[in-house]
């Protein structure tokens, strides 16, 4: 799942609080610490990697709405992450802070929208290597993707459960194996 020599890049970034917690789950789901963690297991996690082109990125952008004291509402991103992956395992882990363009917006200004996502999408295929799946969606249906579970506790079927999410709306896929994605918006 994990490459031996696990990267991670830019862990003083503010979007890594988001991210440490499940790096650290999925390294316990790879050292086989815990048989599950929220509906995913080792073996659905390995089945998925070994599914990706050989060399590509899989990318997840996460947006809140937050409300300030004169009650306006902005959307901001509070997850933004981008895993490489190599020959069915995850190489490096990175914040999109650490992604430098001078096309690319600020962190605080980057919106949910086609076109940023669009903007993240190239920056990566240019500075890691090309985006195979990227998932743009608001917090309250990203808890409720992640932490679904399966009857009883068990796993659940993310791939079903994402596909009824872009289905509805409430998420946008991308990259070059959601081109293959019969439920693609």
């Amino acid at each position: 799942m994990f490459a031996e020599e696990l990267v991670v890049i830019d862990t003083d970034s503010a979007l890594w609080e988001a991210v440490r917690p499940l790096v650290a789950a999925a390294l316990r789901l790879d050292q086989q610490q815990e048989p599950s963690w929220h509906g995913w297991n080792k073996e659905q996690i390995i089945t998925f990697l070994c599914t990706l082109p050989e060399h590509c990125t899989l990318v997840c952008g996460v947006w809140d709405t937050l409300t300030d004291e004169e009650g306006n509402e902005r959307e901001v991103l509070v997850l933004g992450c981008v895993c490489e992956a190599q020959r069915g395992e995850v190489l490096t882990v990175r914040t999109f802070e650490a992604l430098q363009d001078e096309k690319l917006p600020p962190l605080q200004e980057l919106e949910p929208g086609f076109e940023h996502a669009r903007e993240i999408m190239r920056t990566i295929k240019a500075q890691i290597a090309p985006v195979a799946w990227a998932l743009f969606t608001d917090k309250t249906t990203w808890d409720e993707w992640l932490l679904a579970e399966g009857n009883e506790g068990g796993v659940a079927d993310k791939k079903a459960l994402l596909s009824l999410f872009a289905q509805q709306g409430r998420c946008v896929l991308m990259g070059s194996q959601a081109a293959h994605h019969s439920h693609h918006p």
